[in-house]
């Protein structure tokens, strides 16, 4: 996906069309806060309200006791973090992107008392819920702050673990991001989340298409092309982990309407084996010049 002169991947070639991915971004997913609020199923993707092919069943019902149900419903990752970070009692954890806070939540959980989960959103909708759900959870061990992937409102080196679910792809800075994960985390820190990727580069006028942004498709990145910006960001034992593929079975309610019409059946169908999700991890190395 080619850079532009502001530094973005997001398909277009001014600061204005990153602009407008955030802002659409942020409307959907606040508009996932309301429903959920409301207990109702959003689809990530499509336009109708049953969890769609990527955020469907990703916990179990033992994870998820007394977590509350809002949480869940407002869930639009990819895979479980939980599950893929290996945490520890006493650890700190940032969830990039937390939504509803779910992941923070049972981050909470997992690290006890002597830890802590902090949660970051951009919008407003998801962090007023993010704070009803710990609230009524009654886990106290949590921080949910407001801000941008791409600017983390925490200090150098005060994070053991960074998570996020379906959220990086999203953003239109992608090497931003993964800078302000490796300056937080701690030397030895681990970065630990799940996220769409791509198995080859999409088509520009795909890319381009705002609908599968916030899809979590258009903004993806290549499996190659996100090691490699893992490494230029600093962190070493850069992979990749292929866990769920997807079919033209998984069309309807993943890939909205609009751009089925745009492009015609036959050739979503050929991008559904384009993204998979995927756990990915990196690790900042445990030495004296590694900022």
């Amino acid at each position: 996906m080619a850079e532009n002169k502001c530094g973005c991947c997001c398909g277009g070639n001014s600061t204005s069309n990153c602009n407008d991915i955030k802002e659409f971004v942020k409307e959907k997913y606040g508009q996932v806060a309301i429903n959920a609020a409301q207990s109702k199923e959003t689809s990530c993707c499509g336009s109708g309200t049953s969890k769609d092919a990527i955020t469907r069943d990703l916990y179990s019902e033992a994870e998820t006791q007394g977590i509350p149900v809002e949480a869940l419903l407002a869930s639009m990752g990819c895979a479980n973090p939980i599950a893929l970070a290996n945490l520890n009692p006493g650890e700190v954890v940032l969830d990039l992107g937390s939504g509803g806070g779910i992941d923070v939540l049972l981050s909470a959980k997992r690290v006890g008392p002597t830890g802590k989960a902090y949660g970051l959103d951009m919008t407003d909708e998801m962090l007023e819920l993010a704070r009803k759900n710990q609230k009524e959870a009654g886990i106290e061990n949590v921080e949910f702050l407001k801000g941008e992937i791409e600017s983390i409102p925490l200090p150098d080196k005060s994070v053991d673990v960074i998570i996020s679910n379906c959220v990086i792809n999203l953003s239109t800075n992608k090497d931003r991001v993964l800078r302000e994960a490796h300056r937080v985390l701690k030397a030895g820190g681990r970065f630990a989340v799940a996220d769409i990727v791509l198995t080859k580069q999409l088509p520009e006028d795909i890319q381009k298409h705002i609908g599968l942004w916030t899809g979590c498709v258009a903004g993806a990145l290549e499996i190659n092309e996100y090691k490699t910006k893992l490494t230029q960001a600093g962190f070493t034992d850069a992979s990749v982990e292929v866990v769920k593929t997807y079919s033209e079975d998984d069309i309807d309610g993943l890939v909205p309407e609009e751009v089925v019409s745009q492009f015609g059946k036959e050739r979503v169908s050929e991008l559904m084996g384009t993204f998979v999700s995927a756990f990915v991890r990196a690790t900042k190395p445990r030495c004296c010049c590694c900022g």
